[in-house]
């Protein structure tokens, strides 16, 4: 839901600077209910096209998130073109507008038509983790349609609570939980994340975690990502190393010849053991970090390019963006 909170901001947020917040949401709202509610309506294909087309309208008007993701190009793929650079972002924004689509029409999907949408890859991966009964930590990111994965996973009877962050506007997030929740999937924010956690992994059951995105000092420690030193959440990595949870690979890419999302997973990950406790949540906070960036080689045009995920920098260095 970032692409309706990127219209909001542009569009609402210059014109009614002193408005009573209250009535500012209920503003905000409005539109994007609607927009939500049609694109809910009209037939997949068509609501797609709509969704692309408002992805497309964020690219051309939006210079500052077209910057910051040719800024992160920049850095991380010095090698690429800047024609190739601008095909990513503009592909970042397709990719966001489907996703908006699809995922206003999640409540039109069942048990027996989820298919059509989503399919599984690996699903022996996630299955053989799960089995372990120590619960299973899903490594994911902002890549694809992580949306309509967990919503999948859900249809096709497996629940999962999922590390979110409150919108600011309570009547859009009461709206996207809503749809998030529809067929037994949980929530916990971000403040509750280590209890939230550990009560999931103690009761054998999954999470997925979103951590891509840039974090500071001490809920993030430095690792590589693309060869630069990125402030990264470190909570994964102690979860799993305290729990002895499963950490299973788990992305929602679209394929474009399917015409469908995969939701595919990767076998457990070997956690580094070294004896240093410190020293283990570094390294594995490392290793995640590496998967994730070999999925965004892959699928460079289908990940969240437009945030600064390397905002956070060590201590002495001068900022990037």
């Amino acid at each position: 839901m970032k692409l309706q909170e990127s219209l909001i901001d542009t569009k609402f947020h210059k014109v009614l600077p002193s408005a009573c917040p209250r009535m500012r949401h209920r503003i905000e709202y409005l539109p994007v209910w609607v927009v939500v509610k049609v694109l809910g309506l009209l037939p997949r294909a068509l609501a797609r096209a709509c969704g692309i087309l408002l992805g497309q309208l964020v690219y051309y008007f939006h210079g500052r998130l077209r910057r910051v993701g040719f800024r992160n190009l920049q850095m991380a793929m010095p090698q690429t073109s800047d024609r190739e650079r601008r095909r990513i972002v503009h592909g970042v924004f397709t990719t966001l507008g489907r996703q908006l689509a699809d995922f206003c029409q999640l409540p039109s999907y069942t048990r027996e038509n989820i298919s059509s949408l989503a399919i599984y890859e690996g699903y022996e991966a996630f299955d053989a983790a799960h089995a372990r009964g120590k619960g299973v930590l899903f490594l994911t990111a902002h890549l694809g349609g992580w949306e309509i994965g967990s919503f999948a996973h859900s249809l096709y009877g497996h629940p999962l609570n999922v590390v979110v962050r409150a919108l600011d506007n309570p009547h859009l997030d009461r709206l996207v939980m809503q749809y998030r929740t529809l067929h037994g999937n949980s929530t916990f924010e971000k403040q509750d994340f280590a209890r939230g956690l550990l009560a999931a992994m103690k009761k054998g059951e999954t999470v997925g975690l979103l951590m891509d995105q840039n974090m500071t000092p001490p809920q993030g420690v430095f690792v590589p990502f693309f060869g630069i030193p990125a402030c990264t959440a470190s909570g994964l990595a102690r979860v799993a190393l305290h729990t002895d949870a499963a950490v299973v690979p788990a992305f929602t890419i679209w394929d474009r010849v399917l015409r469908k999302y995969r939701v595919r997973f990767d076998p457990a990950l070997t956690l580094v053991r070294t004896g240093d406790a410190e020293r283990d949540v570094v390294e594995n906070t490392a290793l995640f970090t590496r998967v994730i960036e070999d999925y965004v080689r892959q699928y460079p045009d289908q990940w969240l390019w437009v945030h600064k995920r390397w905002k956070t920098r060590p201590e002495g260095q001068p900022p990037l963006y």
